[in-house]
């Protein structure tokens, strides 16, 4: 559709709309993203609603200040109107989810004649269940039901008091609709393994046949998905739904405009989406509780039925997939390389190019076709406890029998089908593999590196696990497939979507489209003014034994003076170190965000500052990039050394070799570009609005004395240089 004058004149009047009724300036680089966001959804080429231009995404990188939310809002609010398409926004933190819904989207229909409705999507684990909820509250838990065994499926929890008196008061405060069920809308944190008691997910929830359907919280938030104009969702809602073949819980790709702010997480997001593992003892200990479920459940069932059939079988599989998992612990037990030493309970073992020895790839072969009879045989006693629930039929089993068990079942399905999945990673390309093949065809991919596999076994003081993995080792080809060949448009953006100062990173490891257009919006931060990167002289390399006494010299002169100050590490391990040789030194002064929840502590530190008092922050990653202090509450960040990644990830391990095969350089091609978007991210937290000052001190030498070092300062921004020598 060519962007018509009307809906050109619409984002025009809205923008001054909102300038005038929040009564702030027009910004130049706010201006630019509106206008290349409408510009390139307006360029795409349709024919009867379906796209027919080549596939191609936006990606603009716009840094703190621009005002990148209200930006994206108004330029594809009119455009996806016009177009008859769901605008769907994703994020990567709850936090921007519900600024986005409410605060920006609030905002902009209060300020402007632009009118649209939204609603927030979430996945259904976020949700109370009723059912289960009922159950929990009845004589659950004590192994005394008749029917449904729930506790089966749950670890116990230890004070069941507490968790108790939590249930009633979570069915009394549903019940008088103080609480919509919403687990982020409950005003405590809830414990997972209490929320784990009293939520579902697709594969236990009986849908329309639970006595619970017409008040149920997750339905109760699903019927405005049909009729909104705008879906705020999480990146991980976008990936579940696309893993399922898009359209099931979001609109379909085709029939949608995406936004993906906090873009850069993406990638990763959609690899760890498609990774699967497998706990070898775990597992046999689950195929125990499964065999007391079944024991529990065949007096329920009529004899000769479908159902019945179906548990035999099951049985049988759930004995032959026992012994399958035996020979592989005993195998990759004797025959891998293991590396325990006097600290560490975990060795890691990663197989180089994905490569299986023959002996472990027949095994994992054999493994795969056991464990996907017994998802077939769970599926089919799912399907059969399912007719129960449809009147027009005359089913075998009564409607109870099959309330009280669908849920069990189902858990039983789901966990069997993530198992699979491993099984089938690990088998792809394995003679033994070949037999009984069920994998569903899927689209031409271009060829990546293969996959990451490896196993991680662990000591406890009485028990012992080794656990399977693997893992794509890029998204690309996941995303390109499910994603950006079938989205009628895709917007990126965020603040650091280029690595040293090009956008090859993020092409690459998304998979996007040729098409695709890209675009760095200026700042409006006047950065050799606001603020210095400084570079001490400082005796020791991150590399050596003695840095982290260096550390514990020198910190204390840095933020001597500061009121406000954040110090970032790259391990847990030495932040503590430093932690426990200052803090007596220094009483009332360092936080570590270990020492109370985030918001907790975040809270603390502008608490101290509001006094008058100094306050100094210790974090690691999470620190680096998700908060958000501005004005007097951080004027001081400190780097202790270059975020490089760490050496044993098996995932980055595989994709250097695969660099490494094709004649590049995994440390410039991979690891210096990652550590500068982590770098940009750290130095980030210091100026938040164009009022903020401070200065940066990066304390790792390497900056100025490797080459590469110069690449890592140039991609920041333009501050003053302080560097000694």
């Amino acid at each position: 559709m060519a962007l018509t004058e009307d809906v050109k004149q619409d984002i025009q009047q809205a923008y001054r709309d909102v300038l005038a009724g929040k009564g702030v300036r027009a910004r130049y680089g706010q201006r630019l993203m509106i206008a290349e966001i409408a510009r390139y959804m307006g360029e795409i080429t349709d024919n009867d609603g379906q796209r027919t231009s080549p596939a191609s995404a936006c990606v603009v990188e716009a840094g703190t200040g621009t005002g990148k939310t209200l930006a994206y809002l108004i330029s594809a609010i009119p455009v996806a109107k016009a177009l008859g398409k769901t605008l769907v926004i994703s994020t990567a933190t709850v936090a921007l989810q519900d600024q986005i819904v409410l605060k920006d989207l609030p905002d902009l229909r209060k300020h402007s004649k632009l009118k649209f409705n939204w609603t927030l999507a979430k996945g259904r684990g976020r949700y109370l269940c009723m059912s289960r909820l009922e159950a929990r509250l009845h004589d659950e838990g004590h192994g005394d039901s008749d029917t449904m065994p729930l506790f089966l499926l749950d670890n116990p929890v230890d004070d069941e008091a507490s968790s108790r008196a939590t249930f009633e008061k979570m069915l009394g405060s549903y019940g008088s609709r103080e609480w919509d069920g919403d687990r982020d809308h409950w005003p405590e944190q809830i414990p997972d393994e209490i929320w784990r008691q009293v939520t579902t997910d697709h594969r236990q929830c009986t849908n329309r046949h639970c006595a619970y359907f017409d008040s149920c919280a997750f339905f109760e938030a699903r019927k405005d998905l049909d009729d909104a104009d705008i879906v705020v969702a999480n990146h991980d809602l976008v990936l579940a739904d696309l893993a399922l073949g898009g359209g099931a819980i979001l609109p379909e790709p085709e029939n949608a405009l995406f936004i993906f702010d906090e873009a850069h997480h993406l990638p990763d997001k959609a690899l760890n989406h498609f990774a699967a593992s497998v706990p070898l003892n775990s597992t046999r200990q689950w195929l125990k509780q499964l065999s007391q479920a079944l024991v529990k459940m065949q007096p329920w069932l009529p004899g000769g039925s479908q159902a019945t059939k179906a548990v035999e079988k099951i049985s049988v599989a759930g004995r032959d997939l026992d012994i399958a998992l035996a020979k592989v612990y005993e195998e990759v037990e004797e025959n891998t390389g293991w590396d325990f030493n006097e600290e560490r309970r975990t060795a890691q073992w990663r197989y180089p190019e994905g490569e299986l020895p023959d002996s472990l790839a027949e095994l994992a072969g054999e493994t795969r076709i056991v464990t996907a009879g017994l998802c077939r045989n769970l599926g089919t006693l799912v399907e059969e406890l399912q007719s129960a629930f449809d009147e027009r039929k005359d089913p075998e089993l009564d409607r109870d029998t099959a309330e009280s068990w669908y849920p069990v079942i189902g858990a039983f399905h789901s966990r069997a089908e993530e198992q699979l999945r491993l099984w089938e990673a690990w088998s792809e390309g394995a003679v033994a593999a070949k037999p009984d093949q069920d994998e569903s065809a899927q689209p031409v991919q271009r060829k990546g590196p293969p996959a990451a596999r490896w196993s991680v076994r662990q000591r406890w003081d009485h028990a012992e696990d080794i656990t399977l993995f693997s893992s794509p080792v890029l998204a690309d080809n996941l995303l390109y497939s499910r994603l950006w060949s079938r989205v009628y448009g895709a917007v990126l953006t965020s603040a650091t979507l280029t690595a040293l100062g090009r956008f090859d990173r993020l092409r690459s490891r998304a998979g996007l489209p040729e098409a695709s257009r890209y675009m760095v919006v200026p700042s409006s931060f006047k950065y050799n003014e606001m603020a210095t990167v400084e570079v001490p002289a400082i005796e020791a390399l991150p590399t050596d034994e003695g840095f982290g006494d260096a550390l514990i010299k020198r910190l204390p002169d840095l933020w001597a003076g500061e009121k406000a100050t954040l110090v970032l590490f790259t391990s847990r391990r030495q932040m503590q170190q430093v932690r426990d040789a200052l803090a007596p030194e220094y009483p009332e002064l360092i936080l570590t965000q270990d020492d109370m929840a985030k918001n907790e502590v975040l809270r603390t530190h502008c608490g101290r500052i509001d006094e008058g008092k100094a306050s100094v922050l210790f974090g690691v990653a999470s620190f680096a990039e998700g908060i958000d202090l501005p004005g007097k509450y951080l004027h001081h960040v400190v780097i202790t050394r270059l975020p490089f990644s760490v050496p044993d990830d098996p995932i980055e391990a595989s994709l250097a070799e695969w660099v490494t095969q094709r004649g590049g350089n995994p440390f410039m091609e991979i690891t210096v570009p990652d550590a500068s978007v982590k770098l940009v991210q750290a130095v980030g937290r210091l100026l938040r609005t164009e009022q903020d000052t401070g200065r940066v001190t990066i304390l790792d030498r390497r900056i100025v004395a490797r080459r590469y070092g110069q690449l890592l300062l140039d991609a920041l921004p333009p501050f003053r240089r302080l560097i000694e020598h």
